[in-house]
């Protein structure tokens, strides 16, 4: 009788359980760096840290995930690629009927933008959220993950937080993480609810995000500036790649680079 070789056959074993998920991370490295990015996107990567950040959100390419309020498509390019053989990917933008003239135009350039494009977005579905009227970003109890960069603020200041939160809570899964990037508030600073330079407490979020029936999971300093004192004449816009000041201190600004970020999980139980 032949001897079996067992130590190949453990070989095997480990080589399929444990190369397996790192091919993950290749392609995941493959698409943020793939010819099908903005090069003027691309330069961004340096404060935004695509592999890192949707990384500590665990996003796989084979998930439902929604982007919110996805604004010119910078994440939306890497996320369509990432999603387009195995996943869906539900990118929840404003109303092409607002009332919101900035809206309207936003929406008509990015559906602009996917219309150029129809091989990369084909697994992504438009949808819209446009809080407190429209609230139905993906069908209830079907999504894994949720992502939104930077727009916190927003709904502190039009007031619409909370609701746009239970919206969230609604279509993510049991076990499925809403993972957010916004600017951070520097730690002890009176609590602004209108978030009017821009900047959020982390603090205030997490007790919000709790309320609405999340479970704080996990923090990170991946989006972190040091260089950010978070005390600007115009707010985080001061910053780049606003520069709201244009040419007044420009070079100042651009050398404290993108604002500090706080990146975030939260766990619907």
């Amino acid at each position: 009788m032949r001897q079996v070789n067992h130590a190949f056959i453990l070989g095997l074993f480990l080589s399929f359980f444990l190369v397996t998920p790192v091919a993950y991370g290749v392609t995941l490295t493959e698409v943020i760096a793939g010819d099908h990015r903005q090069e003027n996107n691309k330069s961004r990567d340096q404060y935004r840290h695509p592999l890192q950040t949707l990384t500590f959100f665990d996003v796989r390419e084979n998930m439902t995930v929604v982007e919110i309020w996805p604004g010119s498509g910078w994440y939306s390019e890497i996320l369509a690629l990432f999603l387009k053989d195995q996943g869906t990917l539900y990118l929840a933008h404003f109303s092409p009927d607002s009332k919101v003239p900035y809206f309207k135009k936003s929406v008509a350039t990015f559906k602009t933008k996917i219309a150029a494009d129809p091989w990369l977005y084909d697994a992504s579905q438009m949808t819209v959220l446009e809080p407190p009227e429209v609230l139905q970003i993906a069908p209830t109890g079907t999504v894994d993950r949720v992502l939104t960069f930077r727009n916190i603020h927003n709904w502190m200041k039009s007031g619409h937080l909370a609701t746009v939160l239970a919206a969230i809570f609604e279509v993510l899964k049991p076990g499925g993480i809403l993972g957010v990037v916004e600017h951070r508030q520097t730690a002890g600073q009176p609590l602004d609810l209108q978030a009017k330079t821009g900047y959020v407490s982390e603090r205030y979020l997490r007790m919000t995000a709790e309320a609405a029936g999340f479970k704080f999971l996990n923090s990170s300093t991946i989006n972190a500036n040091l260089k950010d004192n978070h005390d600007h004449p115009a707010g985080v816009w001061t910053l780049p790649p606003r520069l709201k000041l244009q040419e007044r201190d420009r070079e100042k600004y651009l050398s404290i680079g993108e604002s500090d970020r706080m990146t975030i999980s939260f766990i619907k139980p």
